[in-house]
């Protein structure tokens, strides 16, 4: 099965049902038991209502079961739950192994995004725009919720701070947002 190298996400695609065929690793899966670690039982109960259970790192589970599984953490614990997920996502994920400065980590999210996903058809992405020596966008196009995104990017944030700076400040930009059905999000980065 063959995934398209990056064909966009659209708001009429954002729909689970809309990525029938596409299958997400275990592996990348367990970071939604992860970050719900007061709640483990309570994930694996969500996951489990969806069609994803036993949960087996090796296995590959259907791409709209887990965005279903998304939505009801979402809905029933929260946004900054779906957000602590996206953080633990590099933990637990399939990821490139030869990164060592934050550019290379927000550049590798598409393709360890493509590493723990399979099938036909397009899954949009993650698409790294630098903008000078220390500001970059990430345009984000695929179907997750965008507090996940903003949790995934704060993470990589986090383990490739350069050492010259403070911090790593990660902002959505308001003018396009995946939760109001447009389709993408953009991420201003600067450190």
């Amino acid at each position: 099965m063959e995934l398209k190298t990056h064909t966009p996400v659209t708001s009429s695609t954002l729909r689970p049902e809309a990525f029938h065929g596409v299958e997400v690793i275990g592996q990348s899966i367990l970071a939604i038991v992860n970050g719900m670690e007061l709640a483990q039982s309570r994930a694996l109960r969500i996951l489990g209502e969806n069609g994803i259970s036993p949960l087996k790192a090796d296995a590959w589970y259907p791409m709209p079961a887990l965005l279903k599984s998304f939505q009801l953490v979402f809905e029933k614990i929260g946004p900054s739950t779906v957000r602590t997920i996206g953080r633990k996502i590099p933990d637990s994920a399939h990821f490139p192994t030869d990164i060592d400065t934050l550019e290379k980590g927000l550049r590798a999210l598409d393709m360890a995004y493509r590493m723990n996903h399979r099938g036909k058809g397009g899954i949009g992405g993650y698409r790294y725009e630098p903008v000078d020596k220390r500001n970059a966008r990430m345009v984000c196009d695929n179907p997750y919720p965008c507090d996940l995104d903003l949790g995934l990017i704060e993470a990589i944030g986090d383990r490739f701070r350069p050492k010259d700076s403070l911090w790593v400040r990660i902002e959505h930009d308001p003018k396009s947002c995946r939760r109001r059905g447009d389709g993408s999000c953009t991420y201003t980065i600067n450190w």
